[in-house]
């Protein structure tokens, strides 16, 4: 599989002709859409427009099957498991999901805008331990980069992958979180190409993509 980063939560995973995207930033959002490709799924964590914006990866005849809410789907031979939390967005409540899923034998959990480090056992059991975590790390209303790096490392995930952090008040939020993980040296890449061997001898360790 290929992960490349679009800025704040979007993300677009791909394993050969299928495009699954994450949290794709909306037309109505101040940070504006970077979207011009299709997919044919779309995860939503939260109804906020930085994160609902998947009416836009329409792309010639592929539409995406959106997802943007707690229960068990099962799309183009792909399980998905939607897990229903809080969160606290411009100081307002929202529901957040975080989503499970398995690509190319490659176990995924993604996040979403969480703002409270206190993690739920039933949560935590309910994901397992995953291949790659998405964590958010630095934007206003979520996790901040020291408690985003402990709530990784409750999921014992083999790659985790920081996200959310690209406002100029927080710049210095990626240098505190890899300073928590001790990965201070590590370098940013484009896209992370992934293969289950791949995760060989992997124990949380950071990989930061650029956008």
């Amino acid at each position: 599989m290929i992960i490349t980063y679009l800025g704040k939560q979007f993300f677009k995973i791909q394993q050969g002709d299928l495009v699954i995207a994450f949290n794709p930033v909306s037309k109505d959002s101040k940070i504006g859409s970077k979207s011009k490709f299709g997919a044919n799924i779309a995860l939503v964590t939260t109804n906020h427009p930085d994160f609902n914006g998947a009416d836009s990866l329409s792309y010639g005849e592929t539409i995406p099957f959106i997802i943007n809410g707690a229960g068990d789907y099962e799309i183009k031979g792909i399980f998905i498991k939607g897990i229903g939390t809080e969160c606290i967005l411009d100081d307002k409540k929202y529901i957040n999901t975080i989503y499970s899923l398995v690509v190319d034998g490659i176990s995924i959990c993604f996040l979403g805008a969480i703002s409270s480090k206190n993690i739920s056992n039933e949560v935590i059991e309910a994901v397992g331990t995953p291949d790659v975590l998405f964590v958010p790390i630095g934007n206003k209303g979520v996790l901040d980069p020291m408690d985003a790096y402990k709530v990784s490392l409750n999921f014992e995930p083999k790659i985790i992958i920081p996200m959310d952090y690209g406002d100029d008040k927080q710049k210095d939020a990626l240098k505190i979180f890899l300073k928590e993980g001790g990965s201070e040296k590590i370098t940013s890449i484009d896209k992370l190409t992934l293969k289950r061997k791949d995760l060989e001898g992997k124990e949380a360790d950071i990989v930061v993509l650029d956008y």
